[in-house]
């Protein structure tokens, strides 16, 4: 998958139904909003590279599945850090 304009492709992270001590979690808990960027598009001018772990808005971007593994779509100006 490859992006158009300064559009970023991101992996969400999964999110651990465990606690530290091995305690299997039974409720759902809140998607994080933590990701791997995986794709950048041509007009992206910000120092963030693939593979680089980020937060972006909670509820930005378009969420969409392929192969069975969750990707958003997302405009760079909603990426709010990276996690250098």
């Amino acid at each position: 998958i490859k992006p158009l304009h300064d559009n970023v492709i991101l992996k969400k992270d999964e999110v651990e139904n465990k606690t530290s001590s091995g305690i299997i979690l039974t409720t759902k808990q809140k998607d994080s909003s933590v990701a791997t960027v995986v794709a950048l598009g041509p007009d992206c001018k910000s120092e963030i590279k693939e593979n680089s772990k980020v937060v972006y808005k909670e509820y930005s971007g378009t969420n969409i599945k392929i192969d069975e593994v969750d990707y958003i779509v997302i405009e760079e100006k909603d990426i709010l850090a990276y996690i250098a």
